[in-house]
């Protein structure tokens, strides 16, 4: 039986059979704080809290608050009690999001000792934070003289929420999403950049922060959102006795107004900085459309229903369009539908276009609308995609987020404009109106035509390249500077160097660390968790291994094939073989129906290659193609059908569409650079220590990437596209002949039938032997500058370690927590302004990194590094920093997936000899490593002749490149 705190009512409950939860709605009485509970048979327990922030200007006010509150509280007021509790905690998630309309503080764990440690810690900083005047300057921005204490240098900005903005709007995708709401929403809130935009957070001052907390941070405009197997009424206790006793109600609501309408469209014109010689053909252009009420469940749905229909591949009518039109190269990133606001909002678009392209490209588009408002499309099309929506419901996730994580996030959208959360989720009542609706041959004829053919508010903005424009503003930035300094008084010039040194100060306190609570090694669970296969037989000789698994009606296949011996040119394209595999016609369908067809069947289907060194050498590599797939129980035949078929019949003989996959792959990796940029400078600085990495680098990475767009610049030339095309099918014809095996997930009562529908299929099916792939060893040290369009750099500094069954791999492992903790993130994120910096040990290519992500400096973030390393070594330390380290890197090994993802993941990993013993093996290790051996590691690897180096960086950082003695590479 449902119960509640005395201080909550109960507002109803309501069991979702199809995600096995029950969804509990309560009002806190006195406040009007509302809490959801998500009540599940599990232990990974999720708490949120949002509040309703509904910014002005673009300042930043909602971001930068979200970020100094976690800067102390009235309970624990110790400088950084958010990253002090992520290393004295066993957290599978911890972390803060800043949305366009709300903000919210979230964590996980499957310790209940630790979740109720963080629930304090969060509660007490959301509803009583000090907001510091030095955190918002060290978070938000400041003022500071560009050499310390010399007022006659000139004034810069500082800040983190400012360095990472100018990284967020380095981006092309972040440039267009904010430029189109600018035009979708004259006057609400999405109007503005909730992120804060680094032209105006500046002008944000403490005062109007203080103010936005006092209005926004109140449990009247808050909802708790909670998951997991502890009972709502616990919780509650804690809410009231911690936060809500302390509270009357607040007589002011908070939220986002309806959006007045256009009356007829609105077509605009904006540019974005491209420091390129070449600038042809650059240009994006996007069409947006406002529709109906997000918290408007079947309209939601059947938004959802018409984007895909209209989106959701290559045989969808205005994504054929978007890959096939001359007017650009690739699809937008921007496309598809936006569910996350108020109002809901639809996109399309194209890049790779010119100026004077964009009203045709208008008219192709309304036309194929048209079409849809006057034709509709095929019913087995609409039963397709309810197919999917039905999927995306059934599916238990947990492999990025936190599986209550998701189903909160999915439910807060729905609170946030106090909206229905059960409905929200609960969408078997929805998804059964639909595929009744969808009977109806002018339902989504009409569809289309309101919300779209018919709908007068829609803009088209063309985003043109400016080769000059990253220069102004530049100049602009200094400009407004040079006049700030120039007006300021001697006292106010010396106020600013007191606040530097008041700042460094305060950063370089030693708070006490023991008003927090804490987890200790105790706490941590004996064993490592571990999902056993059920079984593993032989079909006619091939070898099938079954996992058992909560997978709530979905069945997951995998085919697993032994990489064989490739030649130079083969590898080269390996990733455009696996994107192809899927992408492409199969036997006598082509793509279009083959796309279709995928539709009609499987949730998903794809193929990745995995290469791994030895877990005693590096350099004795293995490789393995997957064809992965999932599908409901009630497809599993058909399924085995697909795979099948397109594992023996993929054809890549469709020219034009390779031309179509490998444009799209550039733009895809092109756009992925500043978001991505510290992984990708990791890649490199690391890919001279293993043929892994360093194939990974030279696939994946920066030169991945450049590589692709060579490729496609070539491919031009009918020459060329046919031999690319020879050498995927060369390379497809060596994979039919290697040794394979297939993996199954799925609930264990569905196993025997999923089993005999596989052997069927595949009976008969027998491979050949094949030279297996290698890699020639490496070894090679890596000074590179890679110069691209970013307002901020990434920076990162690799030594050659040892692989995972090494004695002292546990050890450097756990060197890269006790280094972030105790000195890079103070050094490069809250004195340097980046908004994050670490280290970290890679047993699978043997390689210790460092790296910085959004980083305004270089050279002396490079120092840091160096810095970090003579800290550990010539510094006494604590037992305290070692435990926090330890227990990072435990709550990392024992952080939980989905199910489905936990069986994938164990079978991978024994397929590279990660077996559980040497994962228990390393896991005991890890707990057993001293300060002494952090020191010894470190004097043994971290060697400052040994040091890789590679920087992604902007053109206007050549002096500083060259004074470093890197190697300039343009992207």
């Amino acid at each position: 039986m449902t119960t509640s705190h005395p201080a909550f009512t109960l507002l109803r409950s309501q069991p979702i059979d199809s995600l096995q939860v029950t969804v509990e709605e309560y009002v806190h009485t006195k406040t009007g704080a509302q809490h959801i509970h998500i009540a599940a048979d599990n232990n990974e327990n999720v708490f949120l809290v949002a509040l309703r922030t509904v910014p002005e200007d673009s300042t930043g006010v909602a971001h930068i608050l979200e970020h100094t509150a976690l800067c102390g509280s009235e309970k624990y007021p110790v400088r950084d009690p958010f990253f002090m509790m992520i290393r004295r905690s066993l957290n599978t998630f911890m972390n803060a999001f800043t949305s366009s309309d709300w903000t919210a503080y979230p964590f996980a764990s499957q310790n209940r000792k630790d979740f109720n440690n963080l629930l304090d810690v969060y509660l007490d900083a959301v509803f009583f934070s000090r907001l510091d005047q030095l955190d918002f300057a060290q978070e938000g921005h400041r003022l500071e003289f560009e050499e310390t204490g010399n007022t006659d240098s000139p004034l810069v900005y500082k800040g983190v929420v400012f360095n990472e903005m100018k990284g967020a709007m380095s981006s092309v995708p972040s440039q267009l999403w904010q430029t189109l709401c600018k035009y979708l929403f004259p006057t609400s809130t999405y109007h503005y950049n909730s992120g804060g935009d680094p032209e105006c957070i500046p002008d944000l001052s403490y005062e109007e922060l203080k103010a936005f907390y006092e209005t926004h941070y109140h449990p009247s405009n808050a909802t708790f959102m909670t998951f997991g197997d502890i009972p709502a009424a616990e919780h509650q206790a804690k809410f009231e006795d911690r936060a809500l006793q302390r509270f009357d109600k607040l007589d002011r609501t908070i939220q986002v107004h309806d959006e007045k309408r256009y009356f007829s469209p609105v077509r605009v014109e904006e540019a974005y900085p491209l420091a390129e010689e070449n600038i042809d053909n650059k240009t994006h252009v996007v069409l947006g459309w406002l529709l109906g009420k997000s918290t408007d469940l079947e309209d939601s749905l059947r938004a959802q229903l018409l984007a895909s229909v209209l989106l959701d591949n290559s045989a969808s009518p205005l994504q054929h369009l978007l890959e096939t039109t001359d007017l650009g190269s690739s699809p937008s990133p921007l496309c598809g539908l936006d569910d996350s606001q108020r109002e809901l909002t639809f996109i399309c678009g194209i890049e790779g276009s010119d100026t004077s392209k964009a009203a045709d490209f208008e008219s192709q588009v309304l036309a194929v609308l048209e079409k849809v408002a006057e034709e509709g499309v095929a019913y087995e099309q609409l039963q397709a995609s309810l197919q999917q929506l039905e999927l995306q419901q059934r599916e238990i996730g947990g492999d990025s987020y936190p599986y209550g994580l998701q189903l909160i996030l999915t439910g807060l959208t729905a609170a946030t404009h106090r909206g229905d959360v059960i409905g929200l989720l609960n969408l078997d009542p929805v998804l059964d109106k639909l595929r009744e609706d969808i009977k109806n041959p002018d339902f989504i004829k009409s569809l289309a035509r309101q919300w779209l053919v018919d709908n007068p508010h829609r803009v088209r903005l063309v985003m043109r390249p400016d080769q000059q424009l990253s220069e102004r503003r530049n100049q602009a930035e200094t400009d407004k500077l040079a006049a700030i300094k120039a007006a300021l008084s001697d006292s106010e010039k010396t106020a600013i160097v007191d606040q530097a040194e008041a700042l460094t100060q305060r950063q370089e306190q030693k708070d006490d660390e023991s008003i927090l609570p804490k987890v200790d090694l105790t706490d941590i669970p004996s064993n490592l968790h571990y999902t056993a296969r059920e079984s593993e037989i032989a079909i006619n000789g091939t070898n099938l291994t079954r996992y058992a698994a909560g997978t709530n009606g979905l069945v997951y296949q995998q085919i697993i094939v032994q990489l064989p011996a490739l030649t130079e040119e083969e590898k080269a394209v390996m990733p455009f073989y696996s994107i192809c595999m899927t992408e492409m016609g199969v036997g006598d369908k082509d793509y279009l129906q083959t796309q279709l067809w995928q539709s009609q069947v499987a949730g998903s289907i794809s193929a990745f290659t995995s290469i791994r060194g030895a877990s005693d050498d590096v350099q004795a590599i293995k490789g393995n193609i997957t064809l992965s797939a999932k599908a409901l129980k009630s497809r599993q035949a058909d399924l085995c059908d697909l795979m099948w078929q397109t594992f023996h019949n993929v054809r890549f003989d469709e020219l034009g569409r390779l031309k179509e996959l490998v444009a799209q792959t550039r733009a895809r990796r092109e756009t992925s650079v500043t978001g991505n940029g510290h992984s990708l400078a990791m890649a490199a600085a690391s890919s001279g220590m293993s043929p892994s990495a360093k194939l990974s680098h030279q696939l994946t990475g920066l030169a991945g990437i450049k590589a692709t767009k060579a490729l496609d610049e070539s491919l031009s030339d009918d020459k060329a596209l046919q031999s690319f095309a020879a050498t995927l099918q060369g390379i497809h014809n060596k994979v039919l002949a290697s040794p394979r095996q297939y993996l199954l997930v799925g609930e264990a009562h569905n196993l025997d039938e999923y089993q005999q529908a596989i052997t069927e299929k595949w009976q008969g099916d027998q491979d050949t032997s094949s030279e297996n792939f290698a890699l020639a060893p490496v070894s090679e040290q890596i000074k590179e500058a890679w110069v691209t369009n970013t307002q901020v750099n990434f920076c990162a500094k690799a030594y050659p370690s040892v692989p995972m069954d090494h004695d002292d791999a546990a050890a450097l492992t756990v060197l890269g927590g006790f280094l972030r903790n105790g000195f890079l993130h103070r050094s490069i994120r809250e004195q340097g302004g980046a908004y994050g910096g670490g280290a970290s040990q890679d047993n699978n290519i043997a390689a210790f990194r460092f790296y910085s992500y959004r980083d305004p400096r270089l050279s002396e973030t490079l120092d840091d590094f160096d810095k970090a390393i003579d800290w550990l070594i010539n510094t006494d330390h604590e037992y305290q920093p070692l435990e926090e380290a330890i227990l990072g890197v435990i709550s990392a090994i024992d952080k939980p997936s989905s199910p489905a993802g936990e069986a994938k993941q164990t079978f991978h990993s024994e397929l590279f000899e990660r077996t559980r013993e040497k994962r228990e093996h390393f896991r005991n290790q890890v707990l057993k490593v001293s300060i002494d051996d952090l020191k010894r590691v470190a004097q043994t690897y971290l060697v400052g002749d040994k040091a890789s180096v590679a920087v992604i960086t902007n053109s206007d950082n050549q002096k500083a490149v060259s004074d470093l003695g890197l190697t300039t590479i343009q992207l």
